[in-house]
């Protein structure tokens, strides 16, 4: 795809965290974008483009839109970033999981590869492919384990790598040229906590003076983002043909603890919220099983493009809680 003349864009589930992003830097370079979207977690509000004729949005599931083969056909580039997400939807509906993630993924490279042009495809991948492997540092060529009896995320792992091998079959057999990147837990604005997104429960919770919930001991550790990041990257790997067909790790190298990054939300927002632990059975249920850890090897996103981040994690935690004072809060969602 060129940056020099405009080009025509459809996003699946642009109504979501990446996706509205996504859309924000595609219209931003003068593109047509084409928004499908059915608004089980999306929200129209994060999306900005109403005041342009170069936006198109369709409230529509993916799995039956009517309009897909003829918008992937117009399309120089396709994100497929619609999925069951969120952990507590995911635990709820694990039927929807499996249907949604594998069926939609389908449809959408078929009507990609039907094209007659062959569109760069982006498909939507998961740090959860690496489910209850033990690796420090966990790189594409990691060994992968899955243990159904730790819990329901297993099901949700197993969508996320079914779509990894559907995108490189498509590549193997038409040389679809398709991107599958893996994101390390996004963090940013428009997130919202209500499907169990850990920092913007922080930050809403500490701004209103109540305490923050930590499951476990809070010694788990994770690597977070920033969304403004993670589709700089993702934009740069599309147009990579050494990546095409092969799962690419975008996150950050930097650990931390939940329960530090309780305590540095707290620290940040100066808020007197207390700090309180719950089990995981209590937050998840009794089938939960949590990774301790979740660190990714970025070797393979640099060889490839270069990238470096422009956001630290105290660099976005203070922007959110900026455009929460500014924006106010409702329901733990980031304006």
């Amino acid at each position: 795809m060129t940056t020099s003349t405009q080009s025509r864009i459809l996003i699946t589930g642009g109504a979501g965290f990446i996706g509205s992003h996504l859309v924000s830097m595609h219209l931003e370079r003068g593109d047509h974008v084409t928004v499908v979207d059915d608004l089980s977690t999306g929200d129209r509000d994060l999306l900005h483009g109403g005041d342009t004729n170069r936006f198109r949005f369709a409230e529509a599931d993916i799995l039956e839109w009517p309009d897909l083969e003829q918008e992937a056909g117009q399309a120089d580039r396709i994100y497929h970033m619609a999925a069951v997400v969120g952990m507590f939807r995911v635990l709820r509906e694990p039927i929807s999981v499996t249907r949604v993630n594998v069926m939609g993924t389908e449809r959408v490279l078929e009507a990609a590869t039907r094209s007659g042009h062959l569109p760069e495809v982006v498909i939507a991948s998961s740090s959860s492919v690496y489910s209850h492997a033990h690796a420090e540092i966990l790189t594409e060529e990691s060994e992968l384990v899955y243990s159904p009896e730790k819990g329901g995320l297993t099901g949700y792992a197993l969508s996320k790598l079914t779509n990894e091998i559907q995108a490189s079959a498509y590549r193997s057999e038409y040389g679809l040229p398709v991107t599958i990147p893996r994101f390390f837990n996004a963090i940013g604005p428009g997130q919202s906590g209500t499907y169990g997104f850990v920092l913007p429960r922080f930050i809403s919770r500490a701004l209103s003076g109540k305490p923050l919930i930590v499951y476990g001991d809070g010694s788990q550790t994770r690597s977070f983002c920033d969304v403004r990041d993670t589709v700089r990257a993702i934009d740069l790997l599309a147009s990579n043909s050494d990546g095409w067909g092969i799962p690419v790790n975008i996150g950050t190298l930097r650990e931390i603890s939940i329960l530090d990054l309780a305590k540095l939300v707290i620290e940040r927002t100066g808020s007197s919220s207390v700090i309180e632990f719950q089990s995981y059975e209590q937050g998840y249920g009794g089938t939960f099983w949590q990774v301790p850890q979740r660190k990714p090897s970025l070797e393979r996103l640099h060889n490839l493009t270069g990238f470096q981040h422009a956001w630290s994690l105290e660099q976005s935690i203070d922007d959110l809680i900026v455009r929460n004072r500014e924006g106010g809060l409702s329901g733990g969602r980031l304006h």
